[in-house]
């Protein structure tokens, strides 16, 4: 890894997802859609959240805060989702879609530390389900506001550790000529086959700094579940198992997905690498993924739907069908 970046390198060309003309306008049409929903999704569950007095108990806590991940880049107030969606669809207006180098370094730094926040905040709401399914009594007093604020910021606190590692250690690289980042956004592998210089310690990095946060998340959630279904099996009536599973299913939808697109891009053999399916994986956990955290964690819960159809009952009156 070079001492000081002297790079050649001003800006860099992003390939896209396909360079197939005919494909161009449907994808920029799916994935403005995508954008839109996933910004209108989020934004309506947390002006839900916020203003309505029937979901302001502590159990949306969390929720409210994953999709502030989803929609907020930290103090700037852009949109998590902001950080990619726009460049991609860039690559299907324009015949090359370039950043410049430091916007690059920027996507990534803001890429890596809100993809590591969201893991950490995945294991904070199972440690919420595994205290709101084991000790129901004292929930109230388990997860008090200043509990949860305590996780929130620890969750941010990792995802900053995790983040800058990655930044500094790329930034230190040198890239030569070559500029064309083969992948529709500054990703930290695509980077490092342009570089120039040792990439040695910055693949450890990945390794070291990206298996321990998968890997004590992972664990930390698989510990949880295993409490949770010990006391699952432990409930006598079929219908009371159905409702503890029907809380625990729509957070285990969104862990498996996550996980498993992020451990199929990072973690598997060099070998077997391909480029198309690795971005087919990136495409779940930077653009799907956060369209359907208020479907997968909100539209399921019976509160948030009968106040979002009061909501919007109040706003285009009642709807034909609603009580």
């Amino acid at each position: 890894m070079a001492r000081q970046n002297d790079s050649t390198v001003t800006e860099f060309v992003l390939e896209g997802l396909t360079d197939r003309p005919e494909l161009q306008l449907p994808l920029f049409l799916l994935f403005l859609g995508i954008y839109g929903v996933t910004t209108m999704g989020n934004l309506g569950m947390i002006l839900l959240i916020t203003f309505n007095s029937k979901l302001q108990s502590l159990k949306y806590f969390f929720l409210g805060n994953m999709t502030f991940l989803d929609l907020n880049l930290s103090a700037i107030d852009l949109l998590y989702s902001s950080v990619i969606t726009p460049k991609l669809m860039e690559n299907f207006v324009w015949e090359q879609n370039v950043i410049s180098y430091p916007g690059c370094m920027t996507q990534l730094s803001f890429f890596c530390f809100f993809a590591t926040a969201e893991s950490y905040m995945l294991t904070a709401m199972a440690y919420d389900r595994y205290v709101a399914i084991c000790s129901p009594l004292l929930y109230n007093v388990t997860m008090s506001p200043k509990v949860c604020s305590v996780l929130v910021t620890g969750v941010y606190i990792m995802a900053s550790i995790g983040a800058v590692p990655y930044t500094i250690s790329m930034i230190m690289l040198f890239f030569c000529e070559d500029n064309v980042i083969h992948h529709y956004f500054c990703d930290i592998l695509p980077l490092l086959k342009l570089s120039c210089s040792i990439t040695y310690i910055n693949e450890l990095l990945v390794v070291l700094v990206g298996g321990f946060n998968v890997l004590a998340t992972i664990m930390a959630i698989i510990i949880s579940y295993a409490f949770i279904l010990c006391n699952i099996l432990q409930i006598p009536s079929a219908e009371g198992k159905s409702k503890a599973f029907s809380t625990c299913g729509s957070h285990l939808t969104a862990v498996g997905v996550s996980y498993g697109s992020i451990i199929f891009m990072y973690f598997k053999p060099s070998s077997s690498s391909n480029m198309a399916q690795e971005k087919v994986a990136s495409v779940f956990y930077t653009t799907v993924i956060p369209m359907l955290n208020p479907l997968i964690y909100s539209l399921r819960n019976m509160e948030v739907r009968n106040v979002l159809s009061k909501a919007i009952g109040m706003r285009y009156g009642p709807l034909q069908g609603s009580n």
